[in-house]
């Protein structure tokens, strides 16, 4: 019934998606395996996709080749721009999203490759031979052969859903959990422990009051995530925000006691920075209000997602504590908040390409290495995707690099310092983000996804002409001239210095209240000429003539750092001969026994001084 599949892909959420398409796109031939064919790319939480850091991570995706900036596009109900009050690096592209439809579009295109082919099924069991995967059984018995497998199961590993004292097995609201793949992987030798995270209620979205609440439209020139020819949306869906309140606060803390968090049934970790509402209210005591967000699921549905208000507490005081919401005094549940804890395999067990150390040619991509998140969870199975492929194919690995891509800041954090709590991408873990902007994620990675075989010779061309604007409008605005007759009372209007004598036009540039906007309003002649490159080249060239001096010293740095993988350390170096060195970071050393210094360096508990001073050593 089943021949031997190059690669085989378990779970189809974001991850198994990803590692799905990227592989067949590359060549190999896939077999996606999901426990329910009419929920793949299934939106589990909320309805978004980006955000801060997050916006980032799916540009790269779709610079390398990847779907999900596709699929967002085509489903999206509204585009914003977050964080255009700070600097281009904090800039973060985010998209409300039809939850019917972005399931619909990934199915589809799925269903458009042809080296995919699908099966309805729980997977229980791999197939080992000599410390290498050949396949998976399933829970009907059958054995299908492979190459190389994925594994790619969210939330479903032995997972249990809590709401109140009520706890049952379940890897989504609905769905039974899977069974078996972790007793396996445990008697392998593999580490394993528990996870949790959690969703809030849905309500009817007839039965709230928006009069009462503050309206959150989209940008007024929405933008999108591809780099491709999907389209921007014309017409928008508002979200709307609304604030809890003590009467909240105090109807939740009647139903502490039958909290399963609170009462211990819950033994996992949950998301640091996307804590259940009783855990707000709990941790933050002191807060008199906090913020809800009110999401529409869907262009032609009523169904509302309640941002902010994730619970695991029994189902009558969630309704209860909703109702004493501006805005939710009349509102009716279509379904209760619940927490899920689930199985995961501690990231460190990795290498960089994603395949497990202990066994050969079997990869780990989303949840399963203890991340939370759409994104962070389709990157990863891209990359997995990638190297599974390769592997097989005997091609090099595919590691993207922290000074790359947040995808290699990301992989490189699991893999290096691993994590005690679900794992999010925030700008702040990437030490490189001037250089890992959103808006030239494509100049980044695009030649590296068209070497691979994922993108497309259009997208290099495409891209291929950006850079050749970028260089061409730079080296014009550096090398045209201004006179100070011609501009002082525009700049004095501008509330900037005046000029008083000829500059270049890419010296005001760099000034804070000046943008391309200004520059072009300053000269007609010039402008028209500006105009004649694409907004997306004057962003660009507008970034990086104002923020010059901070992106060419973070290439500098990236470089220092970057020559630091070129230190070797010995696997017998005594670390206890360098008494400069801290007590946490000769202990961490001694356990992971890295092979660079610049593995050394991004082990948690080794600082920076810790580095220079091992540096200094092995340079004497």
């Amino acid at each position: 019934m089943f021949k031997e599949y190059d690669v085989i892909v378990v779970g189809a959420g974001h991850a198994g998606c990803e590692a799905a398409a990227a592989a067949a796109n590359m060549g190999s031939k896939v077999l996606l395996i999901t426990m329910n064919m009419g929920t793949i790319a299934q939106m589990s939480c909320n309805p978004a996709m980006g955000g801060v850091a997050k916006g980032q991570i799916v540009r790269e995706i779709d610079a390398l080749g990847g779907l999900s900036g596709i699929i967002s596009d085509k489903s999206m109900i509204q585009f914003r721009m977050l964080n255009l009050s700070k600097g281009p690096a904090m800039w973060s592209p985010r998209t409300q999203n039809d939850r019917m439809r972005f399931a619909e579009e990934w199915r589809l295109a799925l269903e458009a490759v042809k080296n995919i082919d699908f099966w309805q099924e729980m997977v229980s069991g791999l197939v080992i031979e000599d410390n290498r995967v050949v396949g998976v059984k399933t829970a009907l018995g059958i054995e299908i052969r492979g190459k190389a497998v994925v594994l790619t199961n969210g939330t479903f590993l032995n997972g249990k859903i809590h709401i109140g004292e009520k706890n049952f097995g379940g890897g989504r609201t609905g769905e039974k959990s899977a069974t078996g793949l972790t007793e396996q992987l445990v008697s392998l030798g593999f580490e394993s422990g528990r996870m949790k995270t959690g969703t809030p209620p849905r309500v009817d979205g007839r039965s709230l009051d928006y009069s009462k609440m503050e309206e959150q439209k989209g940008d007024e020139n929405p933008g999108k995530f591809s780099y491709t020819g999907t389209k921007p949306l014309d017409k928008q869906l508002s979200c709307w925000i609304t604030y809890t309140n003590d009467a909240v606060h105090d109807t939740l803390k009647l139903g502490f006691e039958r909290s399963p968090m609170f009462s211990g049934r819950i033994k996992g970790l949950g998301p640091r920075y996307c804590p259940s509402i009783e855990d707000k209210i709990n941790r933050f005591a002191e807060r008199e209000r906090h913020q809800i967000f009110v999401e529409p699921e869907g262009w032609n549905t009523v169904e509302i997602y309640v941002n902010g208000f994730s619970t695991s507490l029994p189902e009558d005081i969630q309704h209860q504590a909703l109702t004493k919401i501006k805005g939710f005094e009349n509102a009716k549940m279509f379904r209760p908040g619940y927490a899920i804890e689930y199985d995961f395999f501690p990231p460190t067990q990795l290498k960089l390409t994603l395949e497990t150390q202990l066994i050969d040619n079997l990869y780990f991509a989303g949840q399963i290495n203890g991340t939370t998140g759409y994104e962070e969870a389709a990157c990863q199975g891209l990359m997995a995707g990638i190297n599974a492929h390769n592997k097989i194919h005997q091609k090099e690995p595919f590691v993207l690099k922290r000074s790359e891509a947040y995808i290699g800041v990301l992989i490189d954090d699991l893999v290096n310092k691993g994590t005690q709590e679900p794992y999010r991408m925030f700008t702040s873990r990437a030490e490189y983000r001037v250089l890992l902007r959103q808006d030239n994620a494509d100049i980044r990675l695009t030649e590296l996804g068209h070497k691979l075989g994922l993108a497309s010779d259009e997208r290099l061309d495409r891209v291929l002409d950006k850079k050749n604007g970028v260089n061409q409008l730079t080296e014009l605005l550096e090398k045209t001239k201004i006179d100070p007759t011609n501009v002082n009372e525009e700049l004095t209007q501008m509330n900037t210095a005046t000029i008083r004598e000829r500059v270049n036009v890419s010296s005001l540039l760099k000034r804070p209240e000046i943008s391309m906007r200004e520059i072009k309003s300053l000269n007609s002649e010039l402008a028209q000429t500006i105009n004649g490159y694409s907004e997306e080249v004057q962003e660009q060239v507008a970034i990086e003539i104002k923020y010059q001096t901070y992106i060419e010293r973070e290439r500098k740095l990236a470089d220092k750092i970057g020559s630091l993988e070129n230190f070797k350390i010995k696997s017998d170096f005594d670390y206890d001969r360098v008494k400069a060195l801290s007590s946490e970071a000769r202990e961490k050393l001694k356990k992971v026994k890295p092979e660079t210094i610049g593995q050394a360096s991004r082990i948690s508990g080794v600082s920076p001084s810790d580095v220079s001073v091992l540096t200094v050593y092995m340079g004497k």
